[in-house]
């Protein structure tokens, strides 16, 4: 889902070296990734409301802002700490939407969790179908796959649904997944085991309930 990294740390150098054609190249190429990302993570309730390339558009201004300081003292690898700022601006948007009109966003449609997944990225968990020459049986039951993949998701526990998504929507590897959580390398790894056999329970669960009588 992100970007390469050979060509991001390529455009690092270059904006160290003072290049803002660069500076504008690494945030741009980031866009899409942030904006994925965002999405999926947009509260139900404000998502007829608030735009994610809204809050896409503030983490890079933000970035933009903070950008000397990262290039001077970089903890994180870049795509790391851009979604650590688009994190915060998401949660400041869910306040001040949430607290100022809870009723009325209660109220408005729900985005289609399904359709993010589909869009965003492939499924490992649920298996890849080819993508050239599907006929139309075969994208509907990829569309029914994503569908329930996504509601399960969708109502998993937070931590794992969190662990989830970054390792199989944002497509982070264990490590990277553990420097976001703040965790271990060794308790990342439980956890999405963990997570993964509950999504697997809650998969089957559903299958049952589909085919009783």
């Amino acid at each position: 889902m992100w970007p390469n990294s050979d060509e991001t740390q390529t455009l690092l150098k270059a904006a160290r070296e003072g290049d803002s054609s660069a500076v504008n190249g690494l945030l741009e190429r980031h866009r899409d990734a942030l904006c994925r990302m965002v999405s999926f993570r947009l509260d139900r309730g404000i998502a007829a409301r608030l735009d994610a390339s809204d809050v896409v558009q503030d983490t890079l201004i933000e970035a933009h802002r903070r950008l000397e300081d990262y290039l001077r003292s970089p903890d994180m690898p870049f795509h790391l700490w851009l979604r650590h700022i688009a994190r915060d601006r998401l949660i400041d948007a869910h306040r001040r939407h949430r607290g100022a009109e809870r009723r009325s966003v209660d109220r408005e449609e729900a985005i289609d969790r399904g359709a993010a997944f589909g869009s965003c990225s492939s499924i490992q968990l649920l298996g890849q179908l080819a993508a050239a020459g599907l006929t139309p049986a075969s994208l509907a039951i990829r569309a029914e796959l994503e569908h329930r993949f996504a509601e399960a998701v969708d109502h998993m526990d937070e931590d794992d649904r969190e662990i989830i998504l970054l390792r199989h929507f944002e497509q982070l590897s264990n490590q990277e997944a553990a420097q976001v959580l703040g965790v271990s390398d060794a308790a990342a790894s439980m956890r999405y085991l963990r997570a993964v056999r509950r999504l697997r329970e809650r998969l089957g669960d559903a299958d049952r309930d589909g085919s009783a009588p």
